[in-house]
């Protein structure tokens, strides 16, 4: 590849990736009294959001839909076509219909308008002209205006996209923190995923698919190697009668032993070989709390307790299978 074409593809990119960040910044021009209206009327409805759309816009609806969704808003999309020939089923008395067009002329869009406004619904324009068709049909608008497209023909939708995409955004955050969603909240609409576990998941939920490896404090280090060998986690707990926390074997405390005694070591007991202070987290502790104390005291793994008494053990390698890390 020439020199010349690769520095007139960078060009490109960074060209486009230029003109779409001034395009979001003058959405800022935007946000006005209408817009804290709107969201007071969602935030008020009893009702859904129907986002209705064509073409891209029609994809940055589906986006703004999920967004809503998962933010505690309820949302249905509903393509503007579609609507037409059925779907307007859809939307019911109480709901809010926000309809995205950059044009705002489009010709499914002319004919869905007046059977919404007919239906008594709140219509909410995301419209790029302020003149066009929608906007003069709605009754809030929300200008997504931009000077130009990215694209050097001014023709494939992207500035105007990318400004319904951030207005979309804006909606759902206002939304959100009017509603006071927490990350509790949150991990009860995502609980599958990284993003949901690290919210939700606790160590409970963990050590009790792994084996329990445990020695007493007088097992000899045949016990001791075929306890961390057999459990494959790379430790065992040290417990006395009742399974009380005493202390922590590793491989590594194994291998270190070995080359300080190693005409000994064969006589050497579990208590000869233990960490007296374990890392431990109760078993209630959030999986991604755990990590950070693996991380923190550079080890593999952490011992689960309750009050003290040995449950179980998590390693880094769970967390890593459960997309934690």
């Amino acid at each position: 590849m020439q020199k010349n074409n690769i520095e007139k593809i960078i060009e490109i990119a960074k060209k486009t990736i230029v003109l779409e960040a001034e395009s979001i910044s003058n959405l800022v021009n935007y946000i006005d009294k209408s817009f804290a209206e709107v969201v007071n009327k969602i935030f008020e409805s009893t009702g859904r959001v129907i986002i209705t759309g064509i073409g891209k816009s029609a994809i940055i609806g589906n986006k703004i839909v999920a967004s809503l969704n998962s933010t505690g808003t309820p949302a249905i999309f509903m393509h503007a076509a579609d609507a037409i020939h059925g779907d307007l089923g859809i939307v019911q008395k109480d709901d809010v219909v926000i309809c995205l067009s950059k044009s705002g002329n489009t010709p499914e869009i002319k004919v869905l308008i007046p059977l919404i406004k007919n239906n008594g619904n709140l219509l909410v324009a995301i419209v790029g002209d302020e003149n066009s068709f929608l906007a003069k049909s709605a009754d809030y608008v929300l200008l997504t205006t931009v000077d130009s497209e990215a694209c050097p023909n001014n023709l494939a939708p992207t500035s105007s996209t990318t400004a319904q995409l951030v207005m979309g955004d804006a909606l759902m955050l206002a939304l959100l923190q009017m509603r006071g969603f927490t990350a509790k909240d949150f991990a009860r609409f995502h609980p599958g995923g990284s993003l949901g576990k690290k919210l939700y998941l606790r160590v409970d939920d963990i050590y009790i698919q792994n084996a329990k490896p445990k020695v007493k404090p007088n097992d000899n280090i045949t016990k001791v190697i075929s306890e961390i060998t057999g459990k494959r986690l790379g430790a065992t707990a040290v417990v006395d009668e009742n399974d009380m926390m005493l202390g922590i074997i590793t491989d590594g405390d194994l291998r270190r032993m070995l080359e300080k005694y190693p005409s000994e070591f064969i006589n050497l007991k579990a208590k000869d070989i233990m960490s007296d202070k374990p890392k431990m987290v109760e078993k209630d502790c959030l999986a991604i709390n755990a990590l950070s104390v693996i991380k923190a005291n550079n080890i593999s793994q952490v011992v689960v307790v309750e009050d003290n008494k040995y449950l179980g053990i998590v390693h880094m390698h769970d967390l890593m299978r459960e997309g934690i890390v």
